[in-house]
């Protein structure tokens, strides 16, 4: 068998969908696996030993591209794929397996591209309870099964794994000049997503502090547009290092990894390094666990559950962010101790 994935756009879907590639190889042991993704996520993919490559995608956000999209279909129908399973539920993803001519095309339904589908399937909340829940994880192991398994709508969730580089680690530790003789604890201030995710600057820069004076060097972890926060939670604090920037999507994978602890809002960093190994705390203020929760079995949640919580809003209606202040800087040092 052999199966075409088109893939999310964000860090943490990308990761989430590792599951869906470790149910396909225990039910169809031997499928090759190809993974069509934007190119900012290939190293992630290439830690994912389930995938035989990742392709990058040739559009943009927003952009349909279609001179490039048609020859990379053309060169893409010469692999012969099987099936194409259409994780995202934009036209311009289902396009490229429908002009390669892949025989059966799997996706949700949407944006008018059902007709670039074999089997398209309409999204299927579940109720657990009072609560309806829609995980996201799920929704991609459902478009891995058949439409008779599919109306379940509830699965086993096999844990994503990436593969990790102990050279990498070291090289990437020396080059940082981070001490070799001190665990360390990593801190994820940012969210993509707004601020509704985010705990405050100042309770992770109480945190880093706390953390330091018990003897741990702390990594303040993200992408470059979190340096300012970095400096933030690091400025004047011995032991406590501002690593936003300064890093690639894969030695954040290596160096999490080496982490006794992550703590993290829930964002791509998040799902990274619940796939890494690390033990996570995650911190819930505008969204819920119940969607996207840490695919670990090692890991600890904290939220504070108000009556507007979960919103789903990138920014507090209200103005207060009650959600994420009242989780205090002693509620995280007890989680991670």
């Amino acid at each position: 068998m052999k199966v075409l994935v088109v893939g999310p756009s964000w860090v943490g879907d990308m990761v989430m969908a590792q599951a869906l590639f470790i149910r396909l190889q225990q039910e169809h042991p031997g499928a090759t696996i190809d993974v069509l993704a934007p190119g900012w996520s290939l190293p992630i993919i290439q830690r994912m030993p389930q995938v035989r490559r990742g392709i990058a995608a040739p559009w943009g956000h927003g952009k349909l591209n279609p001179r490039a999209q048609w020859q990379l279909a053309r060169e893409l129908a010469r692999e012969g794929y099987d099936k194409a399973i259409i994780l995202p539920r934009s036209f311009k993803s289902a396009l490229i397996p429908f002009l390669a001519r892949i025989p059966e095309r799997v996706g949700f339904s949407g944006e008018g591209r059902s007709l670039l589908l074999t089997d398209a399937r309409k999204r299927r909340p579940t109720r657990d309870g009072n609560q309806i829940t829609d995980k996201t994880v799920w929704r991609y192991l459902g478009l891995g099964v058949s439409r008779a398994d599919y109306r379940r709508y509830q699965f086993e969730v096999p844990f994503p794994a990436l593969d990790t580089d102990q050279a990498n680690i070291a090289s990437v530790m020396a080059k940082l000049a981070l001490p070799t003789d001190k665990p360390a604890v990593a801190l994820c201030p940012g969210a993509e997503y707004g601020p509704s995710k985010q705990w405050p600057l100042a309770n992770h820069r109480a945190l880093a502090g706390a953390l330091a004076e018990r003897g741990y060097q702390v990594w303040v972890m993200g992408g470059p547009k979190d340096v300012e926060a970095g400096d933030t939670i690091a400025q004047g604090q011995d032991g406590v290092y501002n690593l936003c920037g300064k890093t690639r999507l894969e030695d954040t994978v290596d160096l999490f990894a080496h982490c006794q602890s992550v703590v993290s809002h829930d964002s791509g960093l998040m799902h990274v390094a619940a796939a890494s190994g690390a033990k996570v705390v995650a911190i819930y203020g505008s969204t819920s666990p119940d969607f996207t929760p840490p695919l670990t079995d090692k890991a600890i949640i904290l939220r504070h559950p108000i009556e507007c919580s979960p919103c789903f809003e990138r920014t507090c209606r209200f103005g207060h962010y009650r959600c994420l202040t009242e989780i205090t800087v002693q509620q995280v040092l007890e989680a991670l101790a």
